[in-house]
């Protein structure tokens, strides 16, 4: 079944709250469908047909809580769009991906996307994707009474969503920093590539998955280039622990 017709007659119940998404996909069928969809599921939806009107659209003002965003788009393809759109933008981004196209899943990773999700699609799938990265930041978002995680010379504020690194603040993608975020508050205990995929991007681990390791990998780069030494160590076969110094 194609992701269109995976989504014609869906009875998905709203959700209670709505967020703003924008959908970047030269697949009219598609969008229209996913248009149709997503409203039903109580989310404020804005399509742009290409690589560019995306783009523009992204960084015209409007603020959006989640991008989907196709790879294989005629022009500007979705690679150009993400890196681009990560110059000025941590909105979190969820890549469509063509099936078994390895390639395609760690580029968009390392360029700092947060999710992928293969073409063709079952529509709860998606939904699942969208509602496991919103959760995410409504969970960042809540707790401004909370106190600063301080580890290492690593300070990350819940309240604010930042994080520094020997007081020089580092830009981290949603689940970057949930990814430091779950490691901080365990520091210096294993936490397992189990646990990171279930709590912080809302699926089952997957063999053979490479995602949490392209997560953490662009997460030490980001830190890295503040200051170079060690912070998280991976457990090989296992998980990571955040050093406590």
């Amino acid at each position: 079944m194609s992701s269109s017709e995976a989504l014609v007659n869906s009875t998905e119940t709203p959700v209670s709250f709505k967020h703003s998404i924008l959908i970047i996909d030269d697949d009219t069928e598609l969008t229209d469908m996913l248009d149709s969809y997503l409203r039903t599921c109580g989310y404020s939806v804005t399509v742009a047909d290409n690589g560019l009107e995306g783009l523009n659209v992204a960084s015209g003002g409007a603020v959006f809580d989640l991008i989907l965003l196709d790879v294989m788009m005629p022009g500007m393809d979705g690679f150009d769009v993400l890196k681009n759109l990560r110059k000025t933008l941590l909105t979190p981004v969820l890549m469509l991906t063509a099936r078994g196209d390895d390639y395609d899943r760690i580029l968009g990773l390392e360029l700092g996307a947060d999710d992928y999700l293969p073409k063709p699609f079952n529509h709860r799938e998606l939904a699942a994707r969208i509602k496991a990265i919103l959760r995410r930041l409504e969970l960042t978002g809540v707790a401004f009474q909370q106190q600063d995680l301080l580890v290492h010379g690593l300070r990350l504020s819940v309240a604010r969503q930042q994080v520094s690194c020997d007081g020089q603040e580092v830009a981290l993608t949603g689940t970057e920093f949930s990814i430091l975020h779950l490691l901080m508050l365990n520091a210096g205990m294993l936490v397992t590539k189990k646990e990171i995929s279930e709590k912080v991007l809302a699926k089952k681990m997957m063999t053979y998955d490479r995602s949490i390791d392209m997560h953490v990998s662009n997460l030490r780069k980001k830190i890295a280039a503040v200051n170079a030494e060690e912070k998280i160590k991976t457990i090989r076969g296992s998980g990571y622990l955040l050093i406590i110094g």
